[in-house]
């Protein structure tokens, strides 16, 4: 357990100012890798989409990936970014298992693109510009999965597995400028931000950007500085976060730890951090390298990339709309009030929605499903409503039987529940736990003479002309009927067996 002292955030923020600094790693969703042949696929087998150029077998040359260059030349675009006229690969050198060349192909002085910015509107419509350093090509590690320890990290597991299937995916990695005045905003700036990547990245189409695969991942650099201070304070950086909370709550975090060190007198200690969902905290993870210690050199087996002028604009062209103007057309398309359709923002399922409708669903019917029962149940599971893993397919057939009267709102509900659960579809939770409207008469006279039985009193007042009162008498059939009674049908049939016209 994590038993380092933080400083409440609030007395934080009375002495110190944080700055802040994002390294965004973006998957590239190529057919193949970034120099190889090999298949860029998720979820296969281990070790099975690989070959010499990614195991770094002696004799073999990496050949650039086109479309990757082509991708990250869009997304620096984008990003308002320069594109390089020229620009090269560099070896990172350093060991590690899953890095089995002993390298990793990237760009250090060279990048493809350069000085950009992206502007950020936060959760009141305040505009925060984020100044880019740079966005560089390189290739992804592999992945290691350590066994037989309680916390699933290589300290006090019995061995790792390496999977070399991810080893040379085509990496984008997006590099702010030092972030300063954001202020007690600083955990909000940090999710917009990398919630901003995300939609731009997807919305080009050069990835899936689905963080819980780590097709989106975040280094969050953070430092402090009292205030009225102008140098920079020590930096920590909190390595591949993948999900939006998760990047909100490490920052504020962080923040807070590094107040606590500095309000005892004692330095902050650079080095990079590992980040714990299920507390809320990081830990320590090694001394952060500087540059030098990578020991750059250029690629001698790869020669330069020089993207012409017209290539370059001729990629410009097939830009999708920036995102700002989308939320505009979006918001008009939905017809969505400022409040609606911010708080659909902020929750972070604008895309899920507008998928959703592309489905079948109206725009009323998606926002109702998305920011009623999927961000509640994100909530209380503390994740992101796109964690929980809801298809837009699910959402329509739910609709659709509520719509045909088959299950009412509350069925619904708990149809979501089972598909949640991995019980199948929503036809298929129905039938598996019992689940439709109960519309024929004979069953449902039955639960209404009981409760008028039950009643008497109520079913006077509503044959003296309180019809309000029928609520007593629908809620009685509901509860006979375990809430699976139509109640429509069983207002209607009250009304007729008291005689009542309406």
């Amino acid at each position: 357990m994590n038993t380092e002292a933080i400083l409440s955030f609030e007395e934080a923020m009375e002495k110190y100012d944080p700055v802040l600094g994002f390294e965004v790693h973006v998957e590239l969703n190529t057919k193949t890798k970034m120099f190889s042949s090999a298949p860029n696929v998720f979820g296969d087998e281990p070790n099975t989409n690989v070959n010499e150029v990614d195991l770094g077998m002696p004799g073999v040359l990496p050949v650039v990936n086109r479309t990757a260059v082509e991708s990250s030349i869009k997304i620096g675009l984008a990003l308002n970014c320069k594109i390089a006229e020229s620009c090269r690969f560099a070896r990172k050198n350093y060991f590690y298992p899953d890095t089995p060349k002993n390298f990793q192909t990237s760009q250090y002085d060279e990048p493809i693109a350069y000085d950009g910015y992206l502007d950020i509107e936060l959760s009141d419509g305040t505009v925060f510009r984020v100044e880019i350093e740079r966005a560089h090509m390189e290739e992804d590690a592999g992945k290691l999965t350590h066994m037989g320890g309680a916390t699933g990290r290589i300290h006090g597991a019995d061995f790792s597995l390496v999977d070399y299937n991810r080893a040379g995916v085509p990496l984008v990695e997006i590099v702010t400028k030092p972030i300063e005045g954001a202020g007690s905003r600083a955990p909000e700036l940090a999710k917009a931000y990398v919630a901003a990547i995300r939609e731009i990245v997807k919305n080009l189409g050069v990835s899936d950007a689905r963080m819980e695969r780590g097709n989106v991942r975040c280094d969050a650099n953070v430092s402090l500085r009292p205030h009225g201070r102008e140098r920079f304070g020590i930096r920590s950086e909190t390595k591949n976060v993948n999900s939006l909370r998760a990047v909100e709550h490490a920052v504020r975090y962080e923040i807070q730890r590094h107040a606590a060190v500095l309000d005892a007198g004692n330095p902050v200690v650079q080095e990079t951090r590992h980040w714990h969902e299920d507390t809320r905290t990081t830990t320590s993870g090694r001394p952060k390298s500087d540059a030098d210690d990578y020991r750059y050199f250029p690629e001698p087996d790869l020669v330069p990339v020089v993207p012409s002028r017209e290539w370059v604009e001729e990629l410009r062209a097939t830009l999708p709309e920036p995102p700002a103007a989308r939320r505009k057309r979006l918001q008009a398309d939905w017809g969505y009030s400022d409040l609606e359709f911010r708080d659909v923002v902020n929750a972070g399922v604008m895309d899920e929605i507008e998928e959703t409708i592309a489905a079948g669903a109206s725009a009323s019917v998606a926002r109702k499903w998305w920011m009623g029962e999927i961000v509640g149940r994100a909530k209380n599971a503390d994740v992101d409503p796109g964690q929980l893993g809801v298809r837009p397919a699910t959402i329509v057939e739910l609709a659709r039987m509520v719509e045909e009267g088959k299950i009412n709102n509350k069925m619904a509900s708990e149809v979501l529940d089972g598909v949640l659960a991995g019980e199948g579809s929503p036809a298929e939770v129905v039938e598996k736990r019992g689940l439709a409207v109960v519309s024929d008469d004979g069953p449902l006279l039955e639960a209404i003479d009981a409760a008028l039985a039950a009643q008497p009193d109520v079913a006077d007042k509503i044959r003296g002309g309180k019809v309000q009162a029928i609520g007593a008498i629908v809620g009685g059939v509901m509860k006979a009927t375990r809430g699976q009674a139509d109640a429509g049908r069983v207002r209607e049939l009250i009304l007729e067996k008291l005689g009542v016209t309406v």
